[in-house]
């Protein structure tokens, strides 16, 4: 069969799918709260379960690594950067679960409508569309006619700015995993310096050697535990966001060209892992 032919051809999936878009649902992220109580319990537990009575809380050593990350880091970046970044981290104890596999489901169900009835049949969903916002908006660059090649080019656009800004978010937190341990070590020099300056004075020894080995010890952990981590959370978010939205433009471009349904689950298994493809028409 011709590819002209197989474009005409719509597939008989019996009445017209019932159409119920999936969105994503924000729940706890117990990965990201379990595994930082955890890095941080075997901390203390190795602090207290030690012999010594040793100081392992120091302000100047937390002021210098926290503060000095903080500074250095905003250094490289634009103040709307650093907002948009904080807000991520800040969302970081929470996740938002997609299922691509239903997504993928329900779109082929939007392509098979719009083979039967037209594209203007899709208006009648405008409800389950604007569940999801880049969803509605591209549906609807569909309904209102919109050239195909003009939808896949602002919707590709739209897309690499976004992944780009969730890029340089990622980028910051990256960026302070590096400082922090830089910031420990300066203080380290900083407790270094303030000891050797005054060794005739054995009072000072103790509080300089504190900062000077504290301040690593700080650096360490908020570079290694805290935000490696979150950097590594921050861009896997963003490429299942990615991920999402790039099946919706799949699916715009190929509604809005009135292509075969079937040719539109290709597609979009093409994009999909193995686990989560979908047999729409099996």
């Amino acid at each position: 069969m011709s590819d002209a032919a197989a474009n005409e051809e719509t597939p008989d999936v019996g009445p017209l799918p019932i159409v119920s878009v999936p969105h994503a649902e924000s729940s706890i992220d117990l990965a990201t709260i379990l595994g930082l109580m955890f890095a941080f319990g075997l901390i203390a537990g190795a602090i207290f379960m030690g012999s010594s009575n040793a100081n392992f809380f120091n302000v100047p050593s937390l002021m210098i690594v926290l503060f000095g990350t903080m500074a250095a880091t905003a250094v490289s970046y634009t103040p709307e950067e650093l907002r948009t970044a904080g807000s991520l981290i800040g969302h970081s104890a929470f996740q938002r679960q997609w299922n691509p596999a239903a997504l993928a489901s329900n779109l082929v169900s939007l392509s098979v409508i719009s083979k039967k009835k037209g594209v203007l049949a899709l208006s009648n969903y405008e409800s389950e569309l604007q569940k999801n916002p880049f969803l509605y908006r591209s549906f609807q660059m569909v309904i209102d006619g919109f050239n195909p090649d003009d939808i896949e080019f602002l919707l590709t656009q739209e897309l690499e700015a976004e992944f780009e800004r969730h890029k340089r978010s990622a980028s910051v937190t990256r960026r302070a995993s590096e400082v922090a341990p830089a910031m420990g070590l300066i203080g380290t020099l900083v407790g270094l310096v303030q000891m050797l300056a005054d060794l005739e004075n054995p009072e000072t020894i103790g509080p300089a050697m504190a900062v000077a080995l504290l301040t690593t010890f700080y650096g360490a952990i908020l570079g290694t535990i805290v935000m490696a981590p979150l950097a590594v959370k921050l861009e896997k978010r963003s490429n299942d966001e990615a991920l999402i939205k790039n099946l919706i433009k799949i699916s715009a471009v190929a509604i809005s060209r009135q292509e075969n349904p079937r040719k539109l689950e290709m597609l979009l298994n093409s994009e999909l892992p193995p686990a989560k493809r979908i047999r729409y028409f099996d």
